[in-house]
């Protein structure tokens, strides 16, 4: 019984929902085994037409890597070890997710920040609302963004990309819907009907064209993939053993302290 996500069905539509609310669905390694087997039991089943992917509350889709998890790293070569191998974590998840021969649905019902801004960009299509907020923040945390880059670039262009990647800035709704990552734009109350109503409709797509367009368009990809996580398993392995992101993400907890602190 999965523990950080629901799982449930509706007819042909597999639902996953991220599920740990008091983190606003952030996840660690734990969690995304959990998403990863959700995934692969999804692509597995011949009743499942189409895979929805949200999140618990109102607030996040997901707030992307719990950074508790990796302030643990530890600096120098043992950091970069830890920071390379973590990387080899997220190419398994994605390949996963890449996979998928099945149509996926992003049902944002809030922020969805770094890995999750990438998770849904993984999504054929996404569903959200104007107080969506969409992202790469990693660099306030001291953490180089690759992988993020790659899938944006390959959406909105290479200058939006680099704008986004170093300035950490999180677009709102509109602009993400302006700029082509959020296909529908609803109110709050809509987007999951939204998402159901183009699950259903994807979910009754001949099974056969829909498998093969996605491994088209896998195909094309593939090269640009393996390049980006090549790159963000020496980079992050850098990264890690300076000690930064250590550093930025320790900083980041103390000033949210003194602000919950200060009410």
């Amino acid at each position: 019984m999965p523990q950080f996500i629901k799982v449930a069905r509706d007819g042909t539509i597999a639902v996953i929902t991220l599920h740990r609310p008091e983190k606003l669905n952030a996840w660690h390694l734990p969690m995304r085994y959990e998403i990863r087997q959700a995934f692969l039991d999804a692509n597995a089943d011949a009743s499942v037409g189409a895979v929805v992917l949200t999140g618990s509350g109102d607030r996040a889709f997901s707030a992307g890597q719990d950074l508790e998890e990796t302030m643990k790293f530890l600096a120098g070569d043992a950091g970069g070890t830890q920071g390379s191998e973590w990387i080899d974590t997220w190419r398994d998840f994605y390949t996963v997710m890449r996979g998928m021969e099945k149509p996926m649905i992003a049902a944002l019902n809030g922020v969805a920040a770094g890995s999750a801004f990438q998770v849904t960009l993984l999504c054929d299509i996404r569903i959200g609302h104007a107080g969506v907020r969409m992202g790469q923040p990693e660099i306030n945390s001291g953490i180089p963004s690759i992988m993020g880059p790659w899938l944006m670039s390959e959406r909105i262009g290479l200058s939006r990309t680099v704008e986004l990647a170093l300035t950490g800035r999180m677009m709102d709704g509109p602009e993400c819907h302006h700029i082509g990552v959020m296909q529908y734009l609803v109110k709050p109350d809509e987007v999951m009907p939204k998402a159901m109503e183009i699950a259903r409709s994807l979910a009754g797509k001949p099974a056969i064209a829909m498998k093969l367009n996605k491994a088209r368009f896998r195909e094309a990809t593939q090269k640009a993939f393996d390049d980006s996580y090549h790159a963000a398993k020496r980079y992050s392995g850098l990264a890690y053993a300076s000690g930064e992101p250590q550093i930025y993400t320790a900083k980041f907890f103390e000033n949210r302290g003194k602000k919950r602190a200060a009410g």
